[in-house]
């Protein structure tokens, strides 16, 4: 096992070791990264794992993130002579597995790249440069020699459209990308202590595979279909060798349930173009965040229609993602299969791609609108490169959405309790307080009732906060926010504000007075007191998390005054 160090603020580095007969794999360990996207925070940070197989030729099994260039080309280079591999294998091309696939074809111009179609496609408009291309479909095989035959597994949308699994005959590994992986970051190769990282495995299917659980079921499928998989080789995290059947078998368990939730929306978009896969992801994350099934299907990959037309007439909600105006004659067939099979009362939103020249969106809007669909939210248009406030205002969106579809369950279940109980538990009284954040160029904010403080050494407290909310995503561990206290003589303002129903992307700070912080989070001028904090933990605790922060800073502006205090009447419900 050698390790290579990086000097920079950020702990990076590599790991090398054999795995199984023939084959070596370079994990390059992101020990320090705290987030995925802006909507996922990390508490183990992660690793981006490649893998080398030495055959009479030789494939290497995905790249690495580019921040890692220099240590894992370096890493591979004391392993072989790039001019030497034969084969790269692209399980999918998003960037944290492919950011160095450019690299690789400079030092081996000579080597065939190997993936799906998709996946040569969008590498095609990822390096610019002529290569040689293997396209390989479900079932078709690789011989490297020496045993080492390789055979492809399509797994569209784990969780990007162009997946492929490869699975080596000889060593009875199974390379599954992201699927099957997780973000955790450790010296151990392998799954050995199942305890530790089961939290950060659940996390990471809820994040990323949950949206697509009928593709992972689909994909468990083809799974059984090979020879018994005794290893997993993910793309993050540990490998998975002692623990294979347990944890396939919670993805099959997790997934099935996932399919047959009570509420489901359908996510449609087209990967080709623009930003829209990570576009959809951040509208389904929104919608998974309230409990509502998501299920997201890539317009490009040729649906069939007939599962199309089951799937619209099923699903209490629709989200379409404009293409970039195509003559594409499956792409409109399944727009127009889709818009003739919605039906009245059903939810619809509809988001631009940013591919730069998307189709109308108004003419379709107004025809899902003509068959009396609810317009969820207003038209996502996107007129520039995605930034995180436009990621964080499609998320929003999908929330919004999921709301409006559950609104008859949320009212039923608001009168579940029995009377006594129901208004016993309203009796439990809180502060009032705002919880300001803030995350690059994203802020929110919530009014918070359930607020306790938790311990001494460290200074800490424990705040509620519903799964639903939109200052979730800003509340991971590591992030920072402000508590502002409220007033008991000077609160009804500013709780009015921030109880009102903000459409998605909305300033909630607008026509309040605010100041910076140190640590970015705006501080409310009226507000009695504030404290400065940081996410140490968080509890899963059914709809809510309970974050668990410490704080390092703080001040009270009226030292006479008192806190402003919060009864409810029902315990139920907010």
């Amino acid at each position: 096992m050698v390790a290579l160090t990086e000097k920079t603020q950020k702990r990076l580095t590599i790991q090398i070791a054999d795995i199984a007969c023939d084959t070596t794999t370079i994990r390059s360990l992101d020990w320090d990264r705290d987030r995925f996207d802006i909507e996922f925070g990390l508490q183990n940070g992660t690793t981006y794992n490649s893998f080398l197989i030495r055959g009479e030729k030789i494939a290497l099994v995905d790249t690495s993130h580019e921040k890692f260039r220099h240590l894992y080309l370096d890493a591979v280079k004391g392993l072989i002579d790039f001019s030497e591999i034969d084969y790269l294998i692209i399980s999918h091309t998003e960037p944290d597995h492919s950011g160095l696939v450019k690299d690789v074809l400079k030092l081996a111009p000579d080597i065939t790249v190997v993936g799906s179609k998709v996946a040569i496609q969008f590498l095609e408009n990822l390096v610019h440069t002529p290569f040689k291309r293997q396209i390989v479909k479900n079932g078709d095989k690789l011989d490297l020699g020496n045993g080492h035959e390789l055979e492809f597994v399509i797994a569209p949308n784990l969780h990007w459209p162009d997946t492929i699994f490869t699975f080596d005959h000889k060593t009875k590994t199974l390379y599954t990308c992201d699927a099957f992986g997780l973000h955790y970051c450790s010296d151990a190769t392998f799954d050995e202590n199942l305890e530790a990282i089961s939290p950060d495995y659940k996390y990471y299917y809820e994040c990323l595979m949950a949206p697509n659980a009928r593709s992972v079921l689909s994909a468990l499928k083809r799974m059984g279909e090979l020879e018994h998989i005794d290893m997993i080789a993910t793309g993050h995290g540990p490998l998975l060798l002692h623990n294979v059947d347990e944890l396939t078998t919670r993805y099959r368990t997790w997934s099935q349930t996932q399919t047959k939730a009570e509420t489901t929306v359908a996510v449609f978009y087209v990967s080709e173009y623009g930003a829209s896969d990570r576009l959809a992801a951040s509208l389904a994350n929104g919608i998974s965040k309230t409990g509502v099934a998501v299920e997201m299907i890539d317009l490009s990959g040729n649906p069939d229609l007939q599962e199309l037309r089951e799937l619209v007439s099923r699903v209490a909600g629709i989200v379409v993602g404009m293409t970039p105006a195509t003559n594409d004659p499956n792409i409109q067939g399944a727009l127009g299969t889709i818009l003739g099979s919605a039906k009245e009362k059903q939810a619809i939103g509809i988001f631009e791609t940013g591919g730069g020249n998307d189709e109308p969106t108004y003419p379709l809007l107004n025809k899902f609108r003509a068959l009396g669909l609810h317009v969820a939210f207003p038209v996502i248009e996107i007129r520039e490169t995605p930034t995180e406030n436009i990621y964080k205002l499609c998320e929003e969106a999908g929330t919004d959405l999921a709301q409006w579809v559950t609104r008859d369950k949320s009212i039923k279940q608001m009168k579940a309790l029995g009377a006594d109980l129901d208004k016993a538990l309203g009796r439990i009284s809180g502060g009032l307080y705002i919880i300001t954040a803030k995350k690059s160029d994203v802020q929110s904010a919530m009014l918070a009732s359930w607020v306790s403080q938790a311990s001494f050494k460290p200074l800490g407290f424990s705040v509620a906060v519903a799964k639903d909310r939109a200052i979730e995503s800003l509340m991971q561990v590591g992030d920072k926010f402000v508590l502002n206290v409220l007033e008991e003589a000077n609160y009804q303002g500013l709780m009015k504000h921030f109880l009102k129903r903000f459409a998605p992307g909305a300033d909630r700070f607008e026509g309040v007075r605010t100041q910076p912080s140190q640590n970015g989070a705006p501080i409310l001028a009226d507000a009695l007191a504030y404290m400065e904090c940081e996410v140490a933990s968080r509890l899963d605790a059914g709809d809510h998390w309970i974050v668990y922060c410490t704080v390092y800073a703080g001040r009270v502006s009226k030292p006479e005054g008192l806190t402003a205090v919060h009864h409810r009447k029902v315990g139920n419900h907010y």
